[in-house]
């Protein structure tokens, strides 16, 4: 194990995920990578059992090791495959994928979605477009039943919580509109000061372009600067609930 997560397994990303996952969950993790995530919840008791799958050899090799350096390889245990591939029906009530980006984890939500309907809900943290992700779930019978932001490393992630409709299905939820699908309904409501730093951080990028197409001219610049326009319309809104939350 390397000396910088020897007495701390876990990141603030990575806390941030596992705080979403629910005590007594058996936990398939998706995309284990060094197997931080299990081994942690099984350190502390929080998950009975756990299975770490990944596509590549590498990095269960190394998981294996930690698994070993801790003792657990009565209550975890490691698989190769891509996404759901490895896991059978009932062997896992939630699922955990995360440190990928949005179009793969769509991918393999959509893939493994006979795997997934088995599931009680699942914990996602993607890399890269994750209006994409979001819009995803709320299309294809997801509900989105909490989102958290957290800034690790000089970067901001985000956590999802989801679970099928027809587990948790509330009453009378609201459609969500473009601005909640874009930086997420349950960030924008939860005052956490990491969101508003992010959407000041994204104002300043999208201003930044703005400047440069205006000084840029021609037909292709004012298209891009139509488009530019409308995101900052956008973060208007997203940051107006972000402040109203404080």
């Amino acid at each position: 194990m390397d000396k910088e997560n020897k007495g701390k397994l876990l990141s603030p990303r990575l806390r941030a995920i596992g705080a979403m996952v629910e005590t007594g969950s058996r936990l398939a993790d998706i995309g284990t990578d060094h197997g931080y995530l299990p081994i942690q919840l099984l350190m502390e008791g929080r998950i009975p059992s756990a299975i770490a799958m990944d596509v590549r050899q590498g990095p269960l090799l190394r998981a294996r090791a930690h698994m070993e350096e801790r003792g657990l390889s009565g209550r975890m245990e490691l698989r190769l495959g891509d996404g759901f591939s490895a896991l059978l029906p009932g062997e896992a009530d939630a699922a955990v994928l995360a440190g990928m980006g949005g179009p793969l984890m769509v991918r393999l939500l959509a893939e493994g979605r006979e795997i997934v309907d088995t599931l009680q809900y699942v914990v996602l943290s993607p890399q890269s477009e994750i209006p994409g992700v979001r819009r995803y779930l709320l299309e294809n019978g997801y509900r989105i039943l909490m989102e958290d932001m957290v800034f690790d490393e000089r970067k901001y992630y985000t956590v999802i919580k989801a679970a099928l409709r027809m587990e948790r299905e509330p009453d009378g939820e609201e459609a969500w509109d473009e601005t909640e699908e874009t930086y997420g309904r349950y960030l924008l409501r939860s005052g956490n000061p990491a969101v508003s730093a992010f959407l000041q951080k994204e104002k300043r990028t999208y201003e930044t372009i703005r400047e440069e197409l205006l000084a840029a001219g021609g037909e292709r610049a004012k298209e891009r600067l139509s488009q530019v326009e409308r995101e900052l319309g956008i973060l208007e809104k997203a940051s107006a609930m972000a402040e109203a939350a404080q």
